[in-house]
């Protein structure tokens, strides 16, 4: 009983130490971004300003979009939860800032895809008054 027990043990213990090292995929190859970089250039103090990140789905199969976070309150994502992108396809998420600076800023937002893929996404620009 207590070598079943052992040999269990190992073979659970092996499993997971193979999944801990597996390599994430290279998001690169499964999808392609427009704007995940994006210059808002001078904008009006509280004026709000929006912009779209355009995904296109570069892999043989469909990856969905699970969920949008932003670094702080002062932006806003717009965009469907669980939205499936096909091989070809295109997604967009729009990405919202309420202008509250003054001066350089710079924010960001991570995208979360099926497969543990993960995008992160940034702006920046220039408050003016």
């Amino acid at each position: 009983m207590k070598r079943i027990l052992f040999a269990f043990l190992m073979i659970l213990g092996m499993s997971q130490l193979n999944a801990q090292t597996a390599t994430p995929t290279d998001i690169t190859k499964v999808l392609k971004f427009t704007n995940d970089n994006y210059d808002m250039g001078n904008i009006a103090y509280g004026k709000p300003i929006e912009f779209n990140v355009d995904i296109e789905n570069i892999s043989s199969v469909a990856v969905v979009l699970d969920n949008v976070m932003v670094g702080c309150g002062c932006t806003t994502p717009k965009y469907t939860k669980g939205t499936s992108i096909a091989p070809g396809a295109h997604a967009t998420v729009t990405l919202g800032f309420n202008g509250s600076a003054v001066g350089n800023f710079s924010k960001s937002a991570t995208l979360f895809f099926s497969g543990n893929l993960t995008k992160a996404i940034s702006f920046h620009g220039v408050g003016v008054q």
